[in-house]
């Protein structure tokens, strides 16, 4: 189906009218990364390296894409990954929610979200609530108590941040808050995009950089920079802490930023449901491999013990594929939705995974697949020295 005004065949495509409609700040945020790029680019270029083995007959009349994600049965390998404070959207992670609860599949919540997990859980229940380790245990576990009673159906803790957020292009100011002195300094660029500035206006309210989830009982929600204030003075987590909240929480638990297979192994050992392979979309140590790189390595390092997942890069149903037949049990997604969100609200976040499904559907029926639990290393084109050194038998 090609492009319209009311659908965007690619993601590529949701990227530029993203770019289009947004004021500049807003758009460089989404794009983000650190450093000189290198990580941010490797997630989406390392994807190219892999072939596939195509079959031309016998070929499957369906497909079936359905899989189980940290309990939840989900239509589709693709979940959608937890991503921080925006303005991209007036209704934010609520249409976000709807659009994947309408598609069958997951929600992660950020604890640094814009919206409450009491709001997103309300029209998705398959949400799961993720966690950065800010605070002490008894704030942790009064979040995770919270999401729990809100309806989250798994916890996910995020590791993958090292506070590196120098980067070499022009990064864009985040202000403490949306007062009349940023009101002036983002006039400029947001009265070019009039019609991002008009979905705000009709709500009656400004773009909210607070972070509804890290409130404690009672208080005002911090703003996205007294919360970061907060995480940078909390004492580095230990798989001690892990292992601690993943007891306390009882429930689906996963760990999200693992790239080393040692760091996958101590997440087995620390009772994780499962581990999400991420360098958090390049936002965090620039020159780190691209997770798909590392995907192949932590698959053979932990076997069936836990649930693989795999976050970064992901631009096509094609490329879900490859993650899969890699090992990995799904994908999460996150600037694909959100430049979703950004071309057309709920309905561009259901456009997004709406050409995931049709590209994994597509894919399947070239490999012969009828189903994406039937897919492996077989079916791609490895070449010499894609995935991190040391682990034999990936070429071919």
């Amino acid at each position: 189906m090609a492009s319209t005004k009311d659908w965007f065949e690619t993601i590529a495509e949701a990227q530029r009218r993203a770019k289009k409609r947004l004021p500049r700040s807003v758009y460089l945020a989404l794009v983000a990364g650190t450093g000189k790029g290198l990580t941010t680019a490797d997630n989406v270029a390392a994807f190219d390296e892999l072939g596939f083995r195509p079959r031309v007959a016998d070929l499957p009349a369906k497909r079936d894409q359905a899989t189980t994600v940290l309990g939840q049965d989900v239509s589709l390998p693709v979940i959608i990954s937890p991503t921080g404070v925006q303005a991209v959207h007036p209704e934010g992670e609520v249409a976000v929610a709807r659009a994947a609860a309408g598609a069958g599949t997951a929600m992660g919540l950020s604890s640094f979200a814009s919206r409450s997990i009491e709001d997103v859980a309300a029209v998705n229940d398959k949400t799961f609530f993720q966690m950065y380790w800010v605070g002490t245990r008894d704030q942790l576990l009064a979040r995770a108590e919270r999401a729990r009673k809100a309806g989250a159906k798994a916890l996910i803790v995020t590791l993958d941040w090292s506070f590196d957020s120098a980067r070499d292009w022009d990064a864009p100011m985040i202000p403490e808050k949306v007062d009349l002195k940023a009101a002036l300094h983002f006039a400029p660029e947001v009265l070019r995009k009039p019609r991002w500035l008009w979905s705000f206006a009709k709500t009656g309210r400004l773009p909210d950089l607070t972070t509804p989830n890290l409130a404690a009982d009672g208080e005002a929600a911090p703003t996205f920079f007294g919360a970061y204030g907060q995480w940078m003075g909390t004492p580095p987590v230990t798989w001690e802490d892990v292992a601690w909240l993943r007891e306390q929480w009882g429930g689906p638990f996963a760990v999200k930023g693992i790239m080393h297979p040692d760091d996958a192994r101590r997440a087995v050992d620390a009772g994780c449901t499962a581990i999400s392979v991420s360098n958090h979309g390049g936002n965090n140590l620039d020159g780190t491999p691209a997770s798909i790189r590392a995907l192949p390595s932590i698959v053979d390092a932990v076997g069936d013990q836990v649930e693989v997942l795999q976050d970064g890069g992901i631009r096509r149903g094609s490329d879900v594929v490859k993650a899969l037949a890699l090992g990995a049990r799904a994908v999460l997604i996150g600037r694909a939705y959100l430049w979703g969100m950004a071309a057309a609200g709920e309905r561009g976040v259901t456009n997004t995974l709406e050409v995931l499904r049709q590209g994994i559907d597509s894919t399947l029926l070239a490999l012969g697949k009828a189903g994406v639990h039937e897919l492996s290393r077989e079916d791609l084109l490895i070449p010499e020295g894609f995935a991190l050194p040391g682990w034999p038998g990936l070429s071919g």
